[in-house]
């Protein structure tokens, strides 16, 4: 096996060579350095990450105009979708990923846009498999959700309005905090969800226990820590917000937040096992977190025209059939709990109909991710 292994990789050399070679002979003069840039970062070399002197050399050319970074993108998604190596698809991935962080505005909003369709399977990795011996197979469940996590950090970032974690969006991320106060509630449960979202994708990191030491891994690992302190503050600052407005929710964005508040506080065992980051702004978010879920505990409307108020309550307890339903009669004004694992909604049956569609919607299709 071990043959095997060395076999492949001088393989790989060969082959990093020859393309190399095939590059400067085919290559018009004016997209050569871009074809040799993406080459020389994504190697077959299995557990080196890309050269940092390569990356800052690939960048640098993503400041240049729109046309180049149009084209550098497009070859290194050419070089992504082609290649059935598991060490070059990563290396392309994380080169991706140093664009999204520090890439110049036009590298990013070229990558932003490539495909034009852009959407799920963005990077056409879901079927990526390279079988050539048990570690390349390890590698390949990274690819596949490597691929994914990076195509949700896309769609968050389009949902913000700028890139999450990037040191080049500073201006972009400045604007939209000090907007946030005018920001309507539903886009503010929308930026949570999405981030959010972003948190679970990197809680789905595969096991490497079998492969540790790998500095590409090791190198992803780092960056993945960059962004779980990115998501940390942009979440920080709308939880602060939503402390200020819990009067002004809806029945539908009660529920629609609480659901967002479990799914964080269910990530955050992972979180803790993957990164020994130990900083103010994490344990702030978690007491936040906590204290916030708690204020929106239970949701009651009352008879006086559907108004809404949110009452604070603690955990679920433990409750039989014939004492959540009574006497298994309902009557005008009477209220129907429904139980949960994390809360309890309370609904007055003789005013529901004041509910609009889309919070009654909202409401049940919470209830039913809770108890399945």
């Amino acid at each position: 096996m071990e043959r095997k292994t060395k076999f492949r990789d001088l393989i790989g050399v060969i082959k990093d060579k020859a393309s190399l070679s095939k590059a400067a002979i085919i290559s018009k003069p004016k997209t050569l350095s871009l074809y040799l840039a993406v080459l020389r970062a994504t190697t077959h070399s299995p557990s080196t990450p890309p050269d940092d002197t390569h990356l800052t050399k690939l960048l640098s050319l993503g400041h240049s105009s729109r046309a180049t970074a149009s084209a550098l993108v497009e070859s290194l998604m050419d070089r992504l979708h082609r290649t059935g190596n598991s060490f070059v698809a990563l290396k392309c991935l994380l080169t991706i990923h140093h664009i999204i962080k520090r890439g110049s505005f036009i590298l990013q909003d070229q990558l932003s846009v490539f495909p034009a369709t852009g959407g799920r399977n963005y990077l056409k990795l879901s079927a990526f498999r390279d079988d050539a011996n048990a570690t390349t197979w390890a590698f390949s469940v990274w690819v596949r959700w490597y691929g994914r996590y990076l195509e949700t950090l896309l769609s968050t970032s389009r949902v913000l309005g700028f890139f999450l974690c990037s040191s080049s969006s500073t201006v972009e991320k400045e604007k939209r905090d000090e907007s946030i106060p005018s920001f309507v509630n539903v886009d503010l449960i929308r930026d949570v969800d999405s981030v959010v979202a972003v948190i679970e994708e990197i809680c789905k990191v595969p096991d490497s226990f079998h492969i540790n030491g790998n500095k590409l891994l090791d190198e992803i690992m780092g960056l993945l820590g960059g962004d779980y302190l990115s998501a940390v503050g942009e979440i920080s600052l709308r939880l602060s917000e939503f402390n200020e407005r819990l009067s002004c929710l809806s029945f539908g964005e009660s529920v629609e937040l609480i659901s967002a508040l479990k799914r964080l506080e269910d990530s955050k065992e992972r979180l803790m096992g993957l990164f020994s980051i130990k900083k103010a702004s994490t344990e702030t978010l978690w007491d936040s977190t906590r204290e916030l879920k708690d204020r929106v505990g239970m949701v009651q409307v009352h008879t006086d025209g559907g108004q809404l108020q949110l009452v604070n309550v603690g955990r679920r307890e433990m409750t039989s059939e014939s004492a959540r339903l009574g006497e298994g009669v309902l009557k005008s004004g009477d209220s129907i709990v429904f139980s949960s694992t994390s809360i309890r909604l309370v609904v007055q049956i003789g005013t529901i109909n004041h509910l609009m569609e889309h919070d009654l919607i909202s409401f049940f299709i919470v209830l039913w991710n809770f108890n399945t």
